[in-house]
């Protein structure tokens, strides 16, 4: 799903929704109240947040992953593999599964260290600890149950916040924001904080971290840009930071899967307007592979500010 406008402010249509937000959010609290969950023998770490929509916990989990490889840690990744078919599997850079099998995330995590993908994460953190990890890293699963955590950190977007603060689908909550902030470890604010979540979390460890692109050695004169993500307008100004000129986007659902139709509109508009298509990391993998030549991608990371102070933290938990 997109985002929605409404999610930004408590206005008639939030309002309308709200009674349905107040199910929603008791069904989350009752879910984590009265769930067991499984607990492994390593460390596990969940990258989370309380709000629906895209934070940034895929490239903050890349970014951790390789800092836990510095200090000489085999992480593995865990993951629900959203928008996959298969499950039960252990995902490596030398995969050849698609995006329809394993989902979209999963085949960038891959690209760092291997995922292991199972709906039920204790089940996958289990496959994960038997194939030699000795540390485990969740990308979301922050109001999932099934697998004890020893860290949670929220991840939390600086330019959109909590939103109105109210549940779904009246808001982007996933849960009571309160309720939420207790159970977290600590926080982490990707980019500039301009709806002051920092007052909301004054008693938990407090971190911060930016969007970094990796320019292109080549900038076209003109660029299509197309997402299907939580929030585009993130990569559409990233592309911007890059110094590229946008004359055209095209916004999809988040884990959108391209049909045949969509990137032929898309190619023929780029060759009348004599201009690159541009994309997401995390789009690319879902376009066949005949076609991805014809597409680029722009690559981001994120930049963790006091970034030992962060592992400093992690490590003495563990």
């Amino acid at each position: 799903m997109k985002t929605p406008r409404f999610w930004k402010s408590r206005n008639l249509i939030s309002t309308t929704l709200l009674p349905l937000g107040w199910i929603y959010s008791g069904l989350t609290a009752a879910r984590l109240k009265f769930k067991k969950s499984g607990k492994v023998n390593i460390p596990v770490i969940c990258l989370g947040n309380i709000t629906a929509g895209g934070s940034g916990k895929t490239p903050t989990a890349v970014t951790l992953a390789k800092l836990l490889q510095k200090k000489g840690y085999h992480p593995y990744f865990v993951s629900r593999g959203y928008g996959g078919k298969l499950s039960g599997i252990i995902l490596t850079k030398d995969s050849s599964y698609t995006a329809a099998e394993v989902g979209d995330e999963p085949l960038i995590l891959s690209r760092i260290a291997p995922v292991s993908i199972n709906p039920d994460r204790y089940q996958a953190a289990l496959k994960a600890q038997e194939q030699g990890a000795d540390i485990i890293i969740m990308d979301d699963g922050f109001q999932n149950p099934s697998l004890k955590k020893d860290i949670s950190i929220l991840i939390i977007d600086g330019g959109f916040g909590f939103g109105n603060q109210r549940p779904l689908p009246a808001g982007p909550l996933r849960e009571n924001l309160q309720s939420g902030l207790k159970r977290a470890n600590a926080a982490l604010i990707i980019g500039e904080d301009k709806n002051n979540c920092a007052q909301e979390m004054k008693n938990l460890p407090l971190f911060t971290g930016k969007i970094k692109e990796i320019e292109p050695q080549t900038k076209p004169t003109q660029v299509i840009a197309f997402a299907g993500i939580g929030r585009p307008e993130k990569f559409y100004q990233s592309l911007e930071n890059c110094g590229m000129n946008i004359i055209s986007r095209h916004d999809f659902p988040d884990h959108h899967f391209y049909t045949e139709k969509e990137l032929q509109s898309l190619l023929h508009e780029a060759q009348e307007k004599k201009a690159a298509l541009y994309t997401t990391a995390k789009d690319i993998v879902k376009i066949p592979l005949p076609l991805r030549p014809k597409f680029n991608v722009l690559e981001i990371e994120i930049e963790i500010e006091k970034e030992q102070e962060l592992m400093s933290f992690i490590l003495s938990r563990l």
